[in-house]
């Protein structure tokens, strides 16, 4: 199966964008995958032809994380925030800021990640829903070009899952 056809990013309710896509592996390697440092590292590029600068991830209740990214022509964009809830490897909640880098700004974000296992655990379905400050906000990131952008991420996702079997 492609999973980057199984790609969903649609609005819901006035200030929110559910993101929902399947991968390869189980919950745990998923779950590390998305919050430790250096495997974020592999995978969270950022738009093409960027490249990781900065990774930070402390991951407990109240726990910083910051990741800071540089294309061409010294563009660069970065986004931090705190982990508000942390069940590995089913959930996640932690807020989410854009400092720089990327337009529009939309203010801070809720995220609720939940990963379910299926398959009998070989495969895990992600819903990750990010909740926005106001409806112009989660429009703005829709019409920004999110899904293409969580499209390619969540791909080389699935290429730093398959290295790691």
């Amino acid at each position: 199966m492609n999973h980057a056809e199984s790609l969903t990013v649609s609005a819901h309710g006035e200030r929110e964008i559910v993101i929902m896509r399947r991968f390869d592996a189980a919950c745990a390697d998923v779950f590390d995958a998305m919050t430790r440092a250096e495997l974020l590292r592999s995978w969270l590029t950022g738009p093409p032809s960027w490249s990781v600068t900065e990774c930070e991830s402390d991951l407990c209740v109240g726990g910083r994380y910051r990741m800071e990214w540089q294309g061409a022509d010294d563009a660069q964009m970065a986004m931090s925030g705190a982990y508000q809830e942390v069940a590995p490897p089913l959930r996640l909640v932690r807020t989410q800021t854009f400092e720089f880098g990327c337009e529009p700004q939309a203010g801070q974000q809720l995220e609720t990640l939940v990963l379910t296992p299926v398959d009998d655990g070989a495969a895990t379905e992600l819903r990750l829903t990010v909740q926005y400050p106001s409806k112009e906000a989660r429009d703005g990131a829709l019409a920004s070009g999110m899904e293409q952008g969580v499209a390619e991420s969540y791909a080389g996702l699935d290429r730093a899952l398959d290295e790691a079997k």
